[in-house]
């Protein structure tokens, strides 16, 4: 009886101590939650004082993957068993990402989603300088929507500190920079450990009382819920249209992670195998005009399940460009890299500005 009664009290006291270490981590995680405010006015860091010139430029949008998420990898989220990719892995991941950047020759604006500032999962590596070196005479900003002092996910090998967000670069000097939160749509305490999502705007004097605005924006994964991304989705709709009712340029672009209205892939998906997104955008989502811009022929997203084989692994299309309409598309593509450096292929728009 004895020997029961002293068992009892020791499994007691064990889950005592689990309950109160766990209280502990929960109380300092909630301390540290990075909570932005709705609108933030971001540090525009100059490389050249170029004024914006012309009527036609030409974007690339990206999620880079943290230079963490390409071929070999498969993701723990996604139905994968990793969290990070190993050291030599994120290595060459990044130099195909700046070899990818450092060809392209023409690009005027440059947006990127996942990239780290410091974190655990990519080393301690500042991804933003390199990408600002790799484009040295860009102009530049970036934005966080990732602040964890330490994911404990998954448990056999947790994530830890995670500093990261996005980034826009451009050949011209804004006259402005500012981060737009999106509301938070997780509960607690999964919040505290899930990105902070946002869009990152850059304002341009075209002529007197006329801007360019280009937005970069990078909303909720692993969303199944239209409910709650449409409630993302208001917040950014009502910023395109408020700019383009006071006479503005709009163009927004990024990671959407939606599928656009209507989507039927063509040409085969280049040899890809698409599966749908659980949410899209509704075909009403804009008023007549606006254009959602995307490449039929080859996706932008592929599962993480496993390490890519195409054709095997699900790939959709996710990435795209929204442009108000005095805007003209010239041209609109999704490039192909294999998803060799990234789960994302970059997609790249040349625009008109009509008069």
């Amino acid at each position: 009886m004895k020997i029961l009664k002293r068992m009892l009290q020791i499994i007691l006291g064990s889950v005592v101590t689990v309950i109160f270490i766990l209280g502990v981590f929960l109380f300092y995680i909630n301390s540290k939650d990075y909570l932005p405010e709705a609108v933030e006015e971001l540090q525009v860091i100059h490389k050249t004082n170029r004024p914006i010139n012309g009527n036609s430029f030409e974007l690339i949008s990206w999620n880079i993957g943290y230079a963490g998420l390409g071929k070999e990898m498969d993701f723990f989220y996604d139905g994968g068993k990793k969290s990070r990719s190993t050291l030599p892995e994120m290595q060459r991941y990044l130099e195909g990402i700046k070899a990818f950047i450092s060809s392209e020759k023409t690009a005027d604006f440059w947006l990127f989603q996942e990239v780290d500032f410091k974190a655990n999962r990519t080393y301690g590596l500042d991804q933003s300088s390199e990408l600002a070196h790799t484009l040295s005479d860009f102009n530049y900003v970036t934005a966080i929507n990732y602040e964890v002092p330490f994911v404990p996910v998954p448990v056999t090998s947790p994530m830890g500190q995670v500093r990261a967000g996005m980034m826009s670069l451009s050949a011209f000097s804004p006259r402005l920079s500012r981060r737009y939160a999106y509301p938070l749509i997780a509960g607690w305490p999964d919040r505290m450990f899930l990105l902070d999502r946002c869009f990152i705007e850059l304002r341009f004097t075209i002529a007197p009382g006329r801007e360019l605005i280009v937005l970069n924006t990078h909303n909720s994964a692993f969303v199944d819920n239209q409910r709650l991304m449409d409630q993302e989705l208001a917040v950014i709709r009502d910023k395109m249209q408020r700019e383009y009712e006071l006479g503005n340029y709009v163009i927004a672009g990024g990671d959407w992670n939606m599928n656009p209205p209507v989507f039927i892939p063509s040409d085969n998906y280049n040899g890809h195998r698409h599966e749908a997104a659980a949410v899209k955008f509704d075909a009403s989502f804009l008023p007549e005009g606006w254009k959602f811009n995307f490449d039929r022929s080859v996706p932008t997203n592929r599962a993480l399940h496993q390490s890519y084989i195409k054709g095997d692994n699900a790939t959709a299309t996710i990435d795209f460009f929204i442009t108000s309409p005095n805007i003209s598309v010239v041209d609109m593509e999704a490039i192909d890299l294999g998803f060799v450096h990234s789960d994302h292929n970059p997609v790249r728009i040349k625009i008109l500005l009509q008069e």
